[in-house]
């Protein structure tokens, strides 16, 4: 299971270090290829890889940038690059930016699916749904769903008018 070196260091072959951070040996293949994380010793024989617990640490960094959000260009230049604190600290921060984006995309689409909910719970067509035909279930789903578009056209027309 784990191999030694010659200098008492431990190893890990890589289905091993794979399994225990629950990511496919294609994906390091992968990580070796974009030179992120290359083994430490290549059996030439077996083409078997070997990694060292300091990588075992890399590997972690790597797998939380990417749940961050980065590409592994991106994590290249960190891991890899002559990266400064500086240009780090701004790549974080940009990141930061774009997760704070994805929060306020994703409430307004929670107020909208809450818009409908509600603009349901006052409609009596709603209750007649399967007697309905296509035709008129369809426009009634315009009617609940594209009532923001309706608001956004009216806010708008106030905006030109001021």
């Amino acid at each position: 299971m784990i191999e030694e070196k010659s200098d008492e260091q431990e190893l890990l072959k890589i289905g091993e270090i794979a399994a225990f951070f629950g990511v496919s040996v294609k994906a390091l293949h992968v990580y070796e290829k974009k030179q992120i994380i290359k083994p430490v010793k290549v059996d030439l024989q077996t083409g078997y890889r070997y990694y060292s617990i300091d990588q075992v640490k890399q590997l972690n960094a790597l797998i939380d940038l990417q749940q961050l959000g980065f590409s592994l260009d991106e994590i290249h230049e960190i891991m890899v690059g002559d990266m400064k604190g500086e240009e780090l600290a701004n790549r974080l921060e940009k990141k930061k930016r774009e997760w704070q984006d994805r929060i306020v995309k994703a409430q307004d689409k929670v107020e909208n699916i809450e818009d409908i909910l509600n603009r349901m719970k006052v409609s009596k067509e709603v209750t007649n749904l399967p007697e309905m035909t296509e035709e008129e279930r369809a426009w009634m789903l315009v009617k609940m769903v594209c009532v923001e578009t309706e608001k956004t056209k009216s806010l708008l027309s106030e905006a030109l008018w001021l």
